[in-house]
């Protein structure tokens, strides 16, 4: 069953950039991990230091598989070097 992934990052002010061009290639690089769907990046209106990451995935193992992987463990130590906080996930089944 397809899942909704939902990850919250907190980026300090002036690192913004950054951290878009991080989630760019991140989502570059998932678009052709097995079982990712679709993935979109909002940034809160009233916070713009609030980044939301919503990915659909065909499945939680699927998921879980491209948690785990080289390619996304590899961006995702560059995001984490320039958050102010450690990121936040959630997995989500469709209800």
């Amino acid at each position: 069953m397809a899942v909704k992934v939902i990850i919250e990052r907190r980026v300090p002010k002036g690192k913004d950039t950054d951290l878009a061009n991080l989630m760019r290639e991140m989502r570059a690089k998932a678009m052709f991990a097995r079982g990712y769907i679709s993935g979109e990046t909002l940034r809160a209106h009233d916070d713009p230091t609030l980044y939301v990451v919503i990915s659909t995935w065909r499945s939680v193992d699927e998921w879980k598989a491209w948690e785990a992987s080289p390619e996304r463990k590899e961006t995702q130590t560059k995001i984490d070097a320039i958050l102010e906080t450690k990121a936040q996930h959630r997995v989500f089944d469709f209800a």
